[in-house]
């Protein structure tokens, strides 16, 4: 079982944060820099001989875009904190629920993992190799697969009969049509989401060992398909 929502924000994110702040405090600086200046030439100007009324004009519409520019940035600062806030309460809702996303890794667990596979056109030949987590070929098998979506389940038997450790299993397919041409399968995997990681940019789903965006997820039910 993965651990509950997680909450630590991730050196890339503070580095960003502190990067904004910065720019938003020399964008300050300026402004008063200029608001200063503005105010004391003013101040000093020759009664006889005045500022030019143009660029006395100009120096006012640049002090007006500083302001906007100030003020467009606390809104987008908001409506950033707001967007981020209600997408970890959104990504919260997918603890407990099955999804299934797109990927080729599933867990084996209790002597099973499930692929959903989806060959662009019928497969009259297609290899399955599964791989560990090091790559290592752990089993093959030989099979021919229809045309749309369909479930692949390995028994977690190894190519020796004997059982594999429970783990993370990646598919590799070479699959092809009647006449020698090489197909496409389209591969993705479903599990039980016991946690949400929300330190990123983007909220990833903990799926037993596997890690999900929550971008990658195709669908979401109440349990898994039998």
């Amino acid at each position: 079982m993965a651990s509950g929502v997680g909450s630590t924000t991730s050196s890339t994110s503070t580095a960003s944060t502190s990067t904004a702040k910065g720019d938003a405090q020399q964008i300050a600086g300026n402004f008063t820099q200029f608001l200063t200046l503005l105010t004391t030439q003013l101040k000093n100007q020759n009664p006889l001989d005045p500022m030019d009324t143009n660029q006395f004009t100009q120096q006012l519409v640049q002090f007006a875009q500083v302001e906007q520019q100030l003020k467009g940035n606390d809104r987008l600062d908001s409506i950033l904190t707001n967007a981020k806030a209600a997408s970890a309460a959104s990504a919260t809702s997918f603890i407990g629920q099955t999804v299934t996303s797109d990927g080729k890794t599933a867990q084996l667990k209790d002597g099973s993992a499930t692929w959903n596979l989806t060959p662009a056109r019928a497969v009259s030949k297609a290899t399955i190799t599964i791989l560990d987590a090091k790559g290592n070929v752990v089993g093959t098998q030989t099979k021919s697969l229809t045309t749309g979506s369909q479930t692949f389940s390995w028994n977690g038997r190894n190519s020796a009969g004997l059982s594999a450790t429970e783990g993370q299993y990646t598919l590799k397919i070479d699959a092809f049509d009647a006449t020698g041409q090489s197909v496409s399968v389209d591969t993705a995997v479903s599990g039980r989401v016991d946690g949400v990681d929300l330190s990123g940019s983007e909220p990833v789903l903990a799926i037993g060992a596997s890690r999900v965006p929550v971008s990658s997820v195709r669908s979401i039910s109440s349990e898994l398909s039998t």
